[in-house]
């Protein structure tokens, strides 16, 4: 589709989807050197660049001046990078806590750097499926209603995800102890 962003933008507002297809080819590999060079190459870059693109979708109607699309999209990948590390200092994890579900929401930082740094890489290391819903649960504070309607899978499924992360997580730190 050819066009510059500000005729694809005014395309996307009309209801043409294909359209924010073509913005996402543009500038994702933009997109992803961003994220990376602000959360590093072990963070979840493609997550970021996935959550950019949609905060974009979400607040076009807010966009001013569709021919600066791609600056507005910088802008809201740094935003939601910054918000991910935010959240990850707030998130500090203790293993002894995955044995009780609701134990990672009470849990402070972790006395022992070392072995919560091992959990984060655990975490980061999981399948997207499991990855996914820990860090909704733990990280985003989300219900399991609220994961549900956002995964599009019923509350038993999203404990049976939650269930298996765990139990993953726990054999992986057992091992790496």
């Amino acid at each position: 589709m050819n066009g510059s962003d500000g005729d694809l933008v005014s395309a996307v507002r009309n209801g043409r989807r294909e359209a924010y297809d073509e913005l996402v080819r543009r500038h994702a590999a933009k997109i992803g050197a961003v994220c990376r060079s602000r959360i590093g190459a072990r963070g979840p870059v493609e997550d970021m660049v996935q959550e950019a693109f949609l905060r974009a979708y979400r607040g076009l109607a807010s966009l001013d001046e569709p021919d600066k699309f791609g600056s507005w999209l910088y802008g809201i990948a740094i935003r939601a990078c910054l918000d991910w590390l935010k959240a990850k200092e707030r998130g500090q994890l203790s293993f002894d806590a995955l044995g009780d579900p609701d134990g990672l929401r009470r849990t402070g930082p972790v006395e022992e750097p070392d072995r919560n740094a091992r959990l984060h890489d655990q975490i980061d290391a999981l399948p997207e499926p499991y990855r996914e819903v820990v860090l909704l649960f733990y990280y985003r504070k989300q219900s399991y209603q609220e994961m549900s309607r956002l995964l599009n899978l019923s509350p038993a499924a999203i404990n049976a995800r939650l269930t298996k992360a765990r139990a993953m997580l726990r054999e992986r730190m057992a091992g790496a102890l």
